[in-house]
């Protein structure tokens, strides 16, 4: 599993779009705070990196 500061821009802005959406539908929040927006609590979670997901990455191919 990458660490936050592992992840691309896209990577990152895509994780926190998606989680933010999941917050906003009644998804149960996975850090203490007093927040409630759900970006800022999305980005919250991810620079805490208690997010249960994952990024697959597709690798070039050898030649």
């Amino acid at each position: 599993m990458l660490s936050p500061d592992e992840y691309t821009l896209y990577e990152k802005t895509r994780i926190i779009a998606a989680r933010a959406l999941q917050i906003a539908m009644g998804a149960p929040i996975l850090v203490k705070t007093s927040l409630s927006d759900p970006v800022k609590i999305a980005e919250k979670e991810f620079s805490k990196d208690v997010l249960p997901i994952t990024v697959k990455r597709q690798l070039p191919k050898k030649l």
